[in-house]
């Protein structure tokens, strides 16, 4: 839970400025039937900014069976008009993009650039959905002679959609304007530490004309999470969190025949050679790494210094050192809750009594009160020692580990020996030297002279598949959503061949039934 969150069943109207963030359920704001709701917290200073429903199974059927009845009209639309609604969507997220990038603020603690970008990152997906009539479009062959083959996509019916608290905005957004426009219906649990903005773009995507029941926000935790895994008309469902809830999520979907992609959790390395840019790679590495607080899958865990990298390590401690924290771009903001704070103080702590040397120390900053705060942390590993955090769980914090090692083979040793397999990014100024990490890396995501190296679309995010950043099927976002929210209905046809001794006159000059097109019913069509 976050800071001070509680439990409550409520009567009357909540306090001055307290928000009630109720469900989304055919269109209506809906309670959850408990009556229970949690406290929304800013982990900036922990005032109360909302109540969330806490809701369960109950709630969960009910909004299934209100998409199912949406799903045949929705299906039932043409691509392209289902496209037009996602570009008024667009239009209507750059409006209301600082009001958003606020709630952002507020409820999960980015700085306002980084609440901005997130906001704008997101609406890029909604970009590409709308280009989706052209990228749906199907093959079609003739595989032999009066034998022709073609596919088409069609969309698997009512999907899930069960995100994290880290990015408010622009993970749902990876999935939900592709899924809708597939021609889907969504049901999406937000995380319930964070529920403001999602609420806030549920509107948004009526007023850009959805129909009701088309997309849907069921709030609570893990019992509605269950529940929409275990529901027989969600037919696939999407997850975003920490690797053992996603091996839990794959296992619950996978037990119902349920098509599902589950992320999970990182430890991404960024390899430094000799010969790379020591002041472009220290911003890049304090940027990786801090930023968004460190709570972010893609944020740098480990960095590899090879050989003699002069006053690299220097620099990105200063670098580290001058980082302030706040709300302000260009500041570190908080992270989510006490029990985040607390693990992540716990983690620098058990490394620190393993051997590392903290050389940049941001426990300090947990006895700001009040809200919920840890400053970038900079540790450095013996040589002898642990080559990693050594846990299978992400620190999930602004905390960097630093091992030295002589050799190209040993720094791609210690990147390999991680079970996450997400992402991995190497410093140089030599092209063989990138090829030889980027041809090597026992990662998804891999990046040269980048610290964050997520794909833009058209390419799909995801890390390796058996590993524990990735359990399912296909990538997320652009190709990869696009390929997890459909099916392919592949049709073979055959007809017999005409006799030209029984063709008819006006067969053969191109009347009766295949004769001259029909122009008004053509033009009905356009």
């Amino acid at each position: 839970m976050a800071p001070n969150a509680k439990r409550l069943k409520t009567e009357g109207a909540p306090p001055a400025g307290v928000v009630v963030c109720d469900n989304l359920i055919g269109g209506e704001s809906t309670p959850p039937l408990s009556g229970t709701y949690l406290d929304v917290v800013s982990p900036s200073d922990g005032t109360v900014l909302g109540r969330v429903a806490m809701s369960g199974q109950k709630e969960v059927e009910v909004a299934a069976a209100r998409a199912e009845e949406a799903f045949v009209g929705w299906s039932g639309m043409t691509a392209k008009s289902r496209a037009a609604i996602m570009f008024r969507f667009h239009s209507l997220l750059e409006m209301h993009a600082d009001e958003l990038a606020d709630l952002v603020v507020a409820e999960n603690g980015k700085n306002k650039a980084e609440a901005l970008a997130s906001v704008a990152k997101g609406n890029e997906t909604v970009e590409w959905a709308c280009s989706m009539p052209q990228l749906m479009q199907g093959k079609i062959l003739q595989v032999s002679r009066g034998i022709e083959c073609r596919d088409l996509r069609e969309p698997l019916g009512v999907v899930a959609c069960l995100v994290p608290f880290n990015f408010p905005i622009m993970v749902p957004m990876w999935t939900v304007p592709i899924a809708l426009t597939a021609g889907n219906c969504v049901i999406l649990k937000p995380s319930e530490k964070v529920p403001l903005t999602m609420r806030k773009v549920g509107q948004l995507l009526g007023e850009a004309g959805l129909p009701p029941g088309v997309f849907q926000i069921v709030n609570g935790g893990k019992e509605a999470a269950e529940a929409l895994c275990d529901a027989e008309a969600v037919k696939a469902l999407t997850f975003v969190g920490s690797s053992g809830v996603a091996k839990s999520v794959a296992a619950r979907c996978h037990a119902v025949n349920k098509r599902v992609l589950a992320l999970g959790g990182a430890e991404n390395h960024l390899i430094a050679l000799p010969d790379c840019d020591h002041e472009a790679a220290a911003h890049d590495i304090v940027a990786s790494f801090a930023g968004c607080a460190g709570q972010r899958c893609m944020a740098a865990s480990v960095l590899v210094l090879v050989g003699d990298t002069g006053d690299l390590l220097d620099r990105v401690i200063q670098k580290s050192k001058a980082l302030e924290p706040g709300t302000e771009a260009g500041k570190v903001g908080p992270v989510i809750s006490t029990a985040s704070r607390d693990h992540i103080v716990g983690r620098i702590g058990a490394a620190e009594a393993e051997g590392g040397e903290v050389v940049v120390d941001g426990r300090g900053w947990a006895e700001r009160r009040p809200g919920t705060w840890v400053g970038p942390t900079v540790i450095v590993k013996s040589r002898n020692g642990n080559k990693g955090d050594g846990k299978s769980e992400e620190i999930f914090g602004p905390v960097l580990m630093v091992v030295k090692v002589d050799t190209w083979q040993e720094a791609l040793a210690v990147e390999n020996a991680s079970p996450f397999g997400n992402a991995a990014s190497v410093y140089t100024s030599s092209g063989p030297a990138a090829d030889y990490f980027q041809t090597r890396f026992r990662a998804g995501m891999i990046g040269v002279n980048v610290g964050i190296p997520v794909p833009r679309e058209p390419f799909a995010f995801g890390g390796l598949s058996g590993t524990l950043s990735k359990y399912g099927d296909f990538d997320v976002t652009a190709e990869g959503a696009m390929e997890f929210f459909t099916n392919r209905r592949k049709i073979t046809t055959k007809w017999a061949l005409p006799k030209e001794a029984t063709m008819t006159a006006a067969a053969a000059a191109g009347g009766g039934a295949g004769g001259k097109t029909d122009t008004a019913n053509f033009v009905g069509q356009m």
